[in-house]
């Protein structure tokens, strides 16, 4: 296990050594490992640090405001609205693998175009461990490992929490002292909803599993699961009112971890779940029924792409 103190100190030398007297862009996300990964920096190399955040249409109910309120702190934060940008770019795109090579070409343009801007030679970024793993064994490409484009405009890229696994950032993001709603977050996904809809990414299926994850999260809570989510996996027949209905079918997951490498889908109780589908399907009409996978991983994953 990670010895924080130690961890943060060496951490902040490195970036330091690396970096020297160029500027950097952070890639902030949120999520606690981007959280973590611009601490480090900020405190390595102050305000030659530019925190970008790319708001690309696919993240969580909330997440642009939340990120903005939380690194205020942080002069230089630039807020990007890329909604539009990476919805074309996901125009037509049904495979899992092409989506997330699609995003993390994306996400790597629009830092270029931040970097230029700001001078910056460096790209600072919020890989961790299993990130690695999971995209060198061809499980999955991360967006911002094996979803990379060949070809990237910048002179280096910096991840400081590169070897550490999620429960080792919260302990490093405890010693930092980010607030609790940014250390203890459950993890998203870097290619966000986008790999929480099968099939084609569209505004509709967007918005429906963004509803949907923020009630899951928000009834679920209790249980303390590693991960929470709801993904939109197809259609399938249902009735509203009198009237027969071809909806959106919406699949509820959570599980319990350590390091997100195994999980195990969590027993949760009849009433819980009920709820879950009466307002998931009370907020969205179009929302045909709602179904809790019961599997672990392996076999499974615990995103649906």
């Amino acid at each position: 296990m990670v010895r924080p103190e130690a961890f943060v100190d060496d951490a902040v030398a490195e970036i330091r050594d690396e970096i020297g007297d160029a500027n950097a862009v952070i890639a902030l996300s949120g999520g606690v490992d981007s959280s973590v990964a611009a601490a480090l920096a900020y405190e390595a190399v102050g305000d030659q640090l530019t925190p970008v955040y790319v708001d690309t249409g696919l993240m969580r109910k909330g997440e642009t405001e939340q990120v903005s309120e939380t690194f205020s702190y942080m002069e230089s934060l630039r807020v990007v609205d890329a909604e539009e940008r990476f919805l074309d770019l996901l125009s037509g795109v049904t495979d899992p693998e092409a989506k997330r090579e699609v995003i993390g070409e994306g996400f790597i343009r629009e830092f270029e175009r931040e970097a230029k801007e700001a001078d910056a030679d460096y790209l600072v970024q919020g890989t961790i461990y299993p990130d690695r793993i999971e995209s060198e064994g061809g499980i999955k490409s991360h967006h911002n490992v094996g979803g990379l484009p060949d070809v990237i405009d910048f002179e280096g890229i910096v991840e400081p929490v590169r070897d550490l696994y999620k429960d080792e950032v919260r302990e490093v993001a405890r010693e930092l002292g980010l607030e609790e709603l940014v250390a203890e977050r459950m993890p998203f996904p870097g290619p966000g909803l986008a790999v929480r809809v099968i099939g084609e990414v569209t505004e509709e299926k967007l918005s429906v599993a963004r509803e949907a994850c923020h009630v899951v999260e928000d009834e679920l809570e209790e249980y303390e699961p590693w991960q929470a989510l709801a993904a939109v996996i197809g259609k399938a027949t249902g009735v509203k009112g009198d009237n027969r209905v071809h909806g959106w079918v919406v699949s509820v997951r959570s599980v319990e971890s350590r390091d997100g490498m195994t999980a195990r889908a969590q027993e949760i109780d009849w009433e819980t779940l009920q709820r879950i589908q009466s307002r998931i399907t009370g907020k969205n009409e179009n929302v045909a029924r709602v179904v809790y996978d019961v599997t672990h991983k392996p076999p499974a994953t615990i995103e649906y792409e």
